[in-house]
């Protein structure tokens, strides 16, 4: 088992990426390479920088969660302007909106315990 696994912050970024993939499916065919793709991107890459950060001193690893701090609000922001243009309802949106903040609080705290002085 590689330490990562047994981390709930990648278990979670790993449900959240699999819901913004199913959320992606639902763009029309013309967003395929631009806006779905991005969501897919930018959701996988939250779980990739824990993985990633995995492999490092508590310093290093406090930094790429970080960015999978930043990739999850890019989702937000690819997620809302989904909405914006009506491919997306608005239910859909504050559900992953509140998963979105919840990962972002889960994160944050994991990123604390790294560091006693915070």
């Amino acid at each position: 088992m590689f330490r990562f696994e047994s981390l709930e912050i990648w278990k979670s970024a790993g449900s959240y990426a699999k819901n913004c993939y199913i959320l992606a499916n639902k763009f029309p065919a013309t967003e395929k390479f631009s806006l779905s793709d991005q969501l897919r991107r930018a959701s996988i890459s939250i779980s990739n920088n824990i993985v990633e950060g995995s492999a490092f001193g508590p310093v290093k690893f406090r930094n790429y969660l970080d960015i999978s701090i930043g990739s999850d609000l890019e989702t937000v922001n690819i997620i809302s302007f989904a909405c914006d243009v009506g491919y997306l309802g608005s239910k859909e949106k504050e559900k992953m909106y509140s998963d979105a903040e919840i990962l972002i609080r889960k994160i944050t705290s994991f990123k604390r315990s790294l560091n006693p002085n915070r």
